[in-house]
């Protein structure tokens, strides 16, 4: 009697264990092979983005041996360095924004309702995993995929919300 109620106890499906608050997304996978004198050693490098589809999401780079390991990784690396990303209520970005990393810059512009997100694979990737659903993007220089996040990163620290803008000119919400 015992041993089947400690076996039901731990005998979980996958669909009973608590689910995590944030979505994670890879976004690239790169294969490096490095040549040594007894042949070629290969690793893996993964480009993780994670969100909770509330205004926060952070980006990692996991670096190991095998793709899993990798992307666990830059998971947890993600979640250390997540930011808090202004959005309306309808669901886009306060104020257009451009934003710049080396020789990539992603102009983001806030859109009307029901137009969803028009975005390159990476930038759709950040996009949906802060919770933003309406947004025009474009890539503009660089397509690799960090120069991309981190541009896109750049113009999320760049943006400013609402409040804090009538806060800082001296107005009240009222007024506007």
């Amino acid at each position: 009697m015992a041993n089947s109620n400690a076996e039901s106890k731990y005998s979980q499906t996958e669909a009973e264990k608590p689910q995590s608050e944030f979505k994670d997304q890879v976004i690239y996978v790169g294969r490096v092979t490095k040549v040594v004198k007894g042949g070629k050693n290969f690793s893996f490098s993964a480009l993780v983005v994670v969100g909770d589809g509330k205004g926060k999401v952070g980006f990692g780079l996991g670096k190991a041996l095998e793709v899993p390991s990798a992307i666990k990784k830059g998971i947890e690396s993600a979640k250390r360095n997540m930011i808090k990303v202004p959005v309306t209520p309808n669901g886009t970005l306060p104020h257009q924004i451009t934003g710049r990393f080396g020789s990539g810059s992603v102009l983001m512009k806030p859109a009307p309702e029901g137009t969803g997100v028009i975005a390159g694979a990476a930038v759709r990737a950040i996009m949906e995993a802060v919770g933003v659903t309406n947004v025009l993007t474009k890539n503009l220089g660089s397509s690799n995929p960090h120069n991309v996040v981190r541009a896109t990163f750049e113009g999320f620290r760049n943006l400013m919300d609402p409040y804090t803008v009538f806060i800082n000119r001296g107005l009240d919400q009222a007024e506007v």
